[in-house]
């Protein structure tokens, strides 16, 4: 791996440099820019006026994701943490402007969250982790114009997220399970990775199907799509 854009910090373990995190950055930029030109063509009219608003709601919705992920109830050992909803704020993006638009602005999620702690241990590692993984809460996009979309792309986002997240345990910290059998390592990588995704995900669910806060949310939704 280039020193240039990593170093090694120990065995197996890696950190971003300074042009490394300068390169993610760039990059996230590139992400956002294009959810925004990517947006529906039914939205073309008064260009300039829907781009200003899908840049400001999104960026509202990634700073408030970014403040609640950081506001952890429970912090596992191995990483993962149970946080005040800050996946819902992701999913949001979404359920407002579409799959492209929630996909490509969690995949910029994903690499901010990196870039707040850029130490990895593979690229795969961390394609996997964090733009894969907060990339699939934008799958709520698909469920943007459907009846209950918000509720159903959340839990289909969240989905999303644990089966990368997962995927990643099992492939990458293998080594951390009690049995190393492939069952074992399996079961292993489901349960730890459920324990901090499920509790925040039903509680969300939870309150997603109050009426007043859904009817609030649905204003929210006119104010961001107006």
């Amino acid at each position: 791996m280039s020193d240039f854009f990593a170093t090694s910090i120990e065995e197996g373990t890696f950190q971003l440099t300074v042009p490394g995190i300068i390169t993610v950055a760039v990059l996230i930029l590139l992400l956002l820019a294009a959810a925004i030109l990517l947006r529906p063509k039914k939205e073309n009219t008064a260009k300039a006026r829907t781009a200003t608003r899908q840049l400001v709601f999104s960026g509202v919705a990634m700073a408030l994701a970014m403040v609640t992920s950081e506001i952890k109830f429970a912090r596992l050992p191995f990483g993962g943490s149970v946080t005040l909803f800050s996946m819902f704020f992701v999913v949001l993006i979404g359920y407002w402007y579409g799959a492209k638009a929630g996909l490509l602005t969690g995949f910029a999620y994903g690499l901010l969250q990196f870039v707040i702690n850029p130490v990895f241990y593979s690229p795969w590692q961390l394609l996997v982790d964090y733009p894969l993984a907060f990339g699939a809460l934008g799958l709520s996009g698909f469920f943007s114009n459907k009846k209950h979309g918000l509720l159903t792309g959340y839990i289909v986002g969240v989905l999303g997220r644990y089966l990368f997240t997962a995927l990643s345990g099992g492939i990458f910290f293998g080594a951390y399970a009690p049995t190393q059998t492939p069952m074992g390592i399996l079961t292993y990588t489901l349960g730890y990775n459920a324990s901090y995704i499920a509790p925040e995900a039903v509680i969300t669910v939870i309150l997603l199907a109050i009426p007043a806060v859904k009817n609030a949310l649905a204003k929210v939704k006119e104010l961001a799509t107006q």
